[in-house]
């Protein structure tokens, strides 16, 4: 390889680990900071910011640090246009909204975490701290294992032992094994429950959505108060399914 090649793919890199490094902070950060946080020298990640800025990649602030720009959000919204699964179950998702009054997300895997793709919060004053863009270790949430629970496996042990990590809360599961087996029978039930794993006092009651050769490729989940969730689980765990399978006819299963 060139040390042309080399040097492109080397900003390349960089590029994408300052955009990284914002995305799961989720707040502006100044360019001495993101330096820190990727292990660069400060004048290459200054230059760089400089150099994506000017193409709209990042945006400066008035305090000069610098955030995810412009050019990202249109690259976003095209590509989100294109997934028949999301459009799809973002009609159900905010007609569940309207059904339950509970706040309902729309998630996918992204490698070995979950992440929020679309939300309509329901009524009331809950608010969950996730919203569109949070990624968190699959084995903190019922989203999470389902979107494994269709892998063989062997595949699907070896993910959750690479991606598995203790929650905030203490109450995930981290042990590969058991989290594999969960995450089949949640699969085959079509339902996965989960109480207060990442967040205290939340609950997540969850379905998968599927497409035509039977892989989970999105997930449709109500998430609400522990007490709630106990409350109405039954009901709730129907309506869930039912949205989840309306997506799946919609994308011709």
């Amino acid at each position: 390889m060139s040390a042309t090649a080399r040097t492109r793919t080397s900003g390349i890199d960089r590029s994408l680990q300052v955009m990284d490094i914002l995305a799961e902070r989720r707040a502006p950060m100044s360019a001495y900071d993101l330096a820190k946080s990727a292990g660069a020298p400060i004048s290459t990640i200054y230059r760089l910011v400089d150099e994506l800025v000017e193409r709209e990649m990042l945006s400066r602030g008035p305090d000069n640090t610098v955030w995810l720009g412009a050019r990202l959000m249109r690259y976003g919204l095209v590509y989100r246009a294109r997934l028949d699964v999301f459009g799809s179950a973002q009609q159900e998702m905010q007609r569940l909204v309207e059904v339950t009054g509970e706040t309902v997300q729309i998630c996918t895997r992204d490698g070995g975490m979950m992440l929020v793709i679309g939300m309509e919060e329901g009524e009331g004053h809950f608010r969950v701290a996730s919203h569109v863009g949070t990624r968190v270790p699959l084995n903190w949430t019922a989203s999470g294992r389902l979107l494994l629970g269709h892998l063989g496996d062997k595949e699907r042990r070896d993910a959750f032992a690479a991606s598995a990590r203790p929650s905030a809360t203490g109450m995930a599961e981290t042990d590969p094994d058991r989290l594999s087996a969960q995450a089949r029978a949640d699969f085959e039930n079509r339902l996965a429950v989960q109480f207060n794993a990442s967040e205290f006092s939340v609950a997540c009651i969850a379905a998968p959505i599927r497409d035509e050769r039977g892989a989970c490729v999105a997930t449709i989940s109500i998430v609400l108060p522990d007490r709630k969730a106990e409350e109405r689980q039954a009901e709730l765990a129907r309506a869930v399914q039912g949205a989840a399978e309306a997506v799946e006819r919609s994308l011709g299963r």
